[in-house]
């Protein structure tokens, strides 16, 4: 998390690259001007981009649908952009009479957590341009709390999710308290009620349906998230512990055991989000980890540009303190201390040295270039077990930080996860591409796609199309459903995330 009270920074990042750039030159010695591009306040630097993912991983928590599932859609909005929204996030209605609240889409963690009233320190206003909720179990008829004695609040406390004193009865609430590496947290209680979804069903029809549900009731909140400038209702985790909103819909047999999203990496962001296998030719498959808490996969080894880095591949094995993981709650992407170095330095000798010139400022690796960034710099294969390969482009690496003459500056996004062995791959990664979780199979796939295309979905048989705010084309004939997009997503750039990201 970071603190709106960093809008000063960004006058900061602003000379700092000032001072910079006139000591740096084109290779035919001509100076370079910067100028900021954008018509809203200067970027944020990446240190700011990295405290806010590192105390976002501090605040990380430790099979195929059955042919009787329909798919459970969910709108996406946000972006990936630092210097726009920074996250994605996604609405769910809770409660009776239904209520809809904002949240974050976290395959991160495992929880369901939405503001409650009375609440602490809790925002009541945000700068996403959203209208902010609060849940309040009393008004809703559907409502219940979980007490200490419930078999599901003991699972709970097993996983770290959950707490319950020595002294509390067997009637006092299960409760929770998240603390984060920033100082801030969230704590509150566990409540049960209904979450209402729409499904479409393998004979086209979208059917309004809804599910008992437990989720966490937030009623004090402290540090960064007390902050407007990003504010949210809540967070919505994807991870496969019981109380995750995906086990729980599963094991009640509304919903498969799977799900996949497809996040758009332009800047009006948005994507699809679905609880059911996107089917799309190309999808290639690795098995997650087992036994982990996150999702973690086995990387092998990362290639630049073909060659493949001098990096031993014990690097990327995993254990308590190595590994990969895929994060939606990451905006950037952190590599192994080990494998960092070899990765930048791969980058800067494949670039067409008569194309950019390169510097490095504040300890980050940038380039100049008037050329399309696709013509200049390498692709890069991400090398899982299976023969799983990732292939990346150079925007799937690096962010736009700005201009200088006729040229784009743009810097190495991946940061170096200092002194640890994790590789975390996060937003500006995950974007552009399909990326389904086979819970049921314990394994990840994936394949670059145009997210602002329809996709499929797999049902047992039949054709559905989602249209426009749902809407069913009857006409279809896919074999599978197919999840189009709104044909305009309205995503609102905002300065919060703009102060949380470039500093």
């Amino acid at each position: 998390m970071v603190s709106s009270a960093l809008n000063g920074l960004f006058a900061g990042l602003a000379i700092a690259v000032l001072v910079f750039i006139p000591s740096a030159a084109w290779n035919d010695g001509s100076q370079l001007m910067m100028e900021l591009e954008r018509g809203m306040p200067a970027r944020a630097p990446v240190e700011v981009l990295r405290a806010r993912d590192h105390f976002r991983h501090r605040r990380i928590l430790q099979g195929a649908a059955p042919s009787s599932y329909g798919v459970v859609d969910f709108p996406v909005e946000g972006s990936w952009n630092p210097f726009t929204v920074g996250l994605y996030f996604t609405r769910v209605k809770l409660g009776n009479p239904a209520k809809e609240f904002y949240v974050q889409i976290d395959t991160g963690s495992d929880i369901l957590w939405v503001t409650c009233n009375p609440c602490n320190g809790c925002p009541t206003s945000s700068g996403l341009n959203i209208q902010l909720e609060s849940f309040e179990p009393d008004k809703s008829s559907t409502s219940s709390s979980i007490s200490c004695s419930d078999q599901r609040c003991t699972s709970a406390i097993q996983t770290g999710e959950a707490t319950c004193s020595s002294s509390d009865s067997s009637s006092s609430p299960c409760s929770y308290s998240f603390q984060y590496g920033d100082g801030s947290g969230t704590s509150g209680y566990y409540v049960s009620d209904t979450l209402y979804f729409d499904t479409v069903t393998d004979n086209e029809q979208t059917l309004n349906s809804s599910a008992t549900i437990i989720f966490g009731c937030s009623n004090s909140q402290s540090g960064d998230l007390t902050k407007s400038d990003r504010a949210i209702d809540g967070i919505f985790g994807f991870g496969q512990h019981e109380l995750s909103v995906i086990s729980q819909l599963s094991s009640a047999g509304v919903a498969p055991k799977v799900f996949s999203h497809c996040l758009k990496g332009s800047n009006s962001g948005g994507g699809i989000l679905v609880l059911g296998e996107i089917v799309e030719p190309g999808i290639v498959y690795t098995p997650l980890v087992q036994s982990k808490p996150h999702y973690n996969l086995n990387l092998e080894s990362i290639a630049v540009n073909g060659q493949t880095l001098s990096v031993d591949s014990s690097v990327f094995t995993t254990s308590n303190t190595q590994g990969t993981i895929v994060d939606s709650g990451t905006t950037l992407a952190y590599l192994a201390e080990k494998a960092y170095d070899p990765f930048v330095n791969a980058i800067v000798a494949s670039a067409s040295s008569n194309l950019v010139s390169s510097f490095v400022t504040k300890g980050n690796q940038c380039f100049v270039t008037a050329n399309r960034i696709d013509e200049v710099f390498p692709p890069v294969s991400l090398n899982f077990m299976g023969n799983a390969s990732m292939i990346l482009k150079p925007d799937d690496y690096l962010i736009q930080q700005g201009s200088a003459g006729n040229g784009i500056i743009w810097c190495i996004g991946w940061q170096k996860n200092d002194g640890q062995g994790i590789t975390i791959l996060g937003d500006i990664v995950l974007k552009d591409k399909i990326v389904v979780y086979d819970l049921a199979n314990q394994r990840i796939g994936w394949t670059s796609y145009d997210c602002s295309q329809p996709v499929n979905v797999s049902t047992s048989s039949g054709k559905n199309e989602y249209l426009n705010s749902n809407q069913l084309d009857t006409s279809a004939s896919n074999k599978y459903p197919t999840l189009r997009l709104p044909s305009a997503v309205a995503i609102v750039v905002h300065i919060l995330v703009a102060t949380a990201l470039f500093l």
